[in-house]
């Protein structure tokens, strides 16, 4: 590589690695007002067969006991069970600490116990990889739904599952849009048609840019439809979703649904 192009690469870098510090800074110093969380959201696309095992033994055994002696926590490990890529596993990890979020991979990284204990998986060799690729995205929760809500049923275990909606904005004021939307009246109207809300946000970090990522539960895909049917049929959702500051021009320009069931181990 010639030297002006290797300096430009790695202007570039320092010049984006410095924009995405700021704005995690800047994000931080606005959540510690309101209380809101970040969240992690991994998924990690696996290749069926001894992969399955090493993920599942490391995700329960040793990084849920490690980041949440980071007070990272609830840990959400989930299947794709409907949606592209699959066999996939979603990982969601919630803080009120965007640096601690930010940074696990180096906090864990000087974790005597998680090193060992995670060696299998951490030091798989490139002929048999703990797993095909790993996608990250950071997320910041919204003012008006600051803290990650678990569905009744992960306390007893019982049979639930859940719809991972990632909400593209044709634009930055689509975007921002869609987000006051949501704030001020449709998860209201979710609430009225007894949906269990697990958490609202907006993407800071990740792709297509920009939007909004929010996850709901249901105890079955029975029960999604049903409510999801009612939702959609309520003239609240009616009234609501036709309002000119809503309906003056298609504010989303793409959605990706994802149904994903939780592992035995997962907390949420």
């Amino acid at each position: 590589m010639k030297r002006r192009n290797f300096m430009a690469s790695s202007l570039t870098a320092s010049a984006l690695a410095l924009t995405r510090r700021s704005s995690l800074q800047a994000a931080q110093g606005a959540a510690h007002k309101d209380g809101r969380e970040f969240y992690q959201l991994r998924r990690y696309h696996v290749i069926t067969g001894p992969q399955r095992k090493l993920c599942d033994d490391f995700f329960r055994d040793v990084l849920i006991p490690a980041v949440s002696r980071l007070g990272i926590g609830p840990v959400g490990v989930f299947d794709l069970s409907i949606g592209p890529e699959t066999p996939s596993i979603y990982i969601l990890m919630p803080s009120t600490s965007a640096e601690t979020l930010a940074t696990v991979e180096t906090h864990l990284a000087q974790d005597a116990g998680y090193m060992k204990a995670g060696a299998a998986f951490l030091n798989a060799p490139a002929k048999e990889p703990a797993f095909d690729r790993m996608e990250s995205s950071f997320l910041q929760a919204f003012e008006k739904w600051p803290k990650l809500v678990p569905p009744a049923a992960a306390k007893t275990r019982s049979p639930r599952i859940f719809e991972l909606r990632i909400y593209e904005g044709a634009t930055d004021q689509d975007h921002k849009r869609k987000v006051e939307m949501m704030q001020s009246g449709e998860s209201e109207i979710f609430a009225k048609n007894g949906f269990e809300q697990v958490f609202y946000s907006d993407t800071l970090i990740g792709t297509r840019l920009p939007n909004l990522t929010y996850m709901l539960a249901f105890d079955s895909m029975a029960d999604r439809d049903k409510k999801w049917a009612a939702f959609r049929a309520s003239d609240d959702w009616k009234s609501y979703s036709t309002q000119p500051r809503w309906a003056f021009e298609p504010i989303v320009s793409n959605i990706t649904n994802l149904i994903l069931t939780p592992t035995a181990y997962s907390q949420i």
